[in-house]
């Protein structure tokens, strides 16, 4: 026997998700992690999500849960889930910038704010960082107007565009903007030596490296990165040493097995020619640094927007490893074009030197998103049973899932 629950599923930039009224799931966090796990089709040990409507991709395994406000300047809370393949994990020590760009058009749409013509503003609370985020949403006749001219790199055509503020960026999952104190450090990281990075936690936290310091040049395409397991143990382990340095897990072992989405490794190097995933070359005088970042073990074929945040942020820190290659251009403005495998993505960030310290102030994003199905989604009754009655042990890692 099977239970249905209600769910829309959304794309948000250029990621997807299920998205789930809080009320609908159980209120117990292993019991709720197995239902959603179950959605999802993971956990798989051939990685393809069959047994579920999962993407087999990181960014097609994500799921959002939406409920109201509990504080009277918030509209709706939103927590996000990123949904492991082949493990019964969901790990939510931090947010998606792509899913957040769908969190205003499914509040308008559900009914969650009332609409006002042709922007609405939904001010939403991501859970998992206890950051506000703004997203202005464009509307016409009391719903979300998916139509417009506006593109985003990494997505097929043109949609109304989304406008997203995310206020007070730093310390979402570390508390601090610069989690070692240092703008820079020197990690010392088995089989590869010592090798200097930035860490930076704004939106998300992400380890900057130079794509020099690992015999890369910045024009590699994400397939040639994902065929090689000796690069991707060394990423692997550069991203965990960092995640101790930065406090968020206590050992590498814990790091790579139980925490494997933040902080996100982003490989940076200066403005340069290099050829986009659909074959065209991007001009190095059209960006102000090429980055790429990997997402669950994975080079992402765009870049995470989240990590665009931070990205953006670390920019504006003097002395980090991303000034360093930023544009001149970029230095002078604050808007950061950020050339990536799909193309590029302009964010405008403000920091503020507080003192020895600096404070991230605000990030403008844009994004689109469309709502590609709504119905119900079936999962196994058996699920449901309370913890420990039946033979799964399920894990949402780092976030209350939502509940208080």
């Amino acid at each position: 026997m099977q239970r249905k629950i209600r769910t829309v599923f959304m794309r948000g930039g250029t990621s997807r998700a299920l998205f789930f009224r809080e009320e609908d799931l159980p209120s117990d966090l292993e019991v709720r992690a197995r239902v959603i796990l179950a959605a999802y089709g993971s956990p798989d040990q051939y990685a393809r999500q069959i047994n579920g409507i999962g993407g087999a991709t990181s960014t097609t395994s994500k799921v959002a849960i939406i409920g109201k406000g509990r504080r009277p300047d918030i509209d709706v809370n939103y927590t996000f889930g990123q949904v492991d393949i082949t493990r019964p994990l969901i790990d939510g020590r931090g947010n998606c910038g792509n899913i957040s760009g769908a969190v205003g058009p499914y509040a308008v749409d559900e009914g969650f704010v009332p609409v006002s013509e042709p922007i609405t503003d939904v001010r939403f609370l991501n859970t998992n960082t206890n950051k506000a985020i703004v997203a202005h949403v464009p509307t016409r006749d009391g719903r979300f107007e998916e139509e417009g001219d506006f593109a985003i790199d990494g997505i097929p055509g043109t949609a109304s565009k989304i406008v997203l503020d995310y206020l007070d960026p730093g310390g979402a999952v570390t508390g601090k903007l610069l989690p070692t104190g240092n703008v820079r450090d020197v990690l010392d990281v088995p089989g590869m030596g010592q090798i200097e990075v930035s860490i930076v936690d704004a939106a998300n936290p992400c380890v900057f490296c130079r794509f020099e310091d690992f015999g890369l040049t910045g024009e590699e395409q994400p397939d040639q990165i994902d065929a090689d397991p000796a690069l991707l143990k060394r990423i692997e382990a550069v991203r965990a040493a960092a995640g101790v340095a930065a406090g968020i897990g206590k050992s590498p072992e814990e790091m790579t097995a139980k925490i494997p989405s933040v902080p996100k490794l982003a490989f940076v190097t200066q403005p340069k020619n290099y050829r986009r995933i659909s074959g065209e070359i991007c001009e190095a005088e059209s960006v102000d640094l090429v980055a790429k970042i990997m997402s669950m073990g994975k080079m992402h074929r765009a870049y995470a927007l989240t990590g665009a945040i931070c990205t953006t942020i670390a920019a504006a820190v003097p002395g980090s490893v991303v000034r360093e290659v930023l544009s001149p251009r970029g230095k002078d403005t604050g808007v950061v074009r950020l050339g990536h495998p799909s193309g590029l993505i302009e964010l405008a960030g403000r920091v503020v030197k507080e003192g020895d310290s600096f404070r991230a102030d605000k990030v403008s994003s844009t994004r689109t998103a469309r709502r590609l199905m709504e119905g119900y989604v079936l999962v196994p009754e058996k699920l449901f049973a309370p913890p420990g009655a039946i033979d799964m042990v399920a894990e949402w890692l780092g976030s209350s899932g939502g509940a208080d």
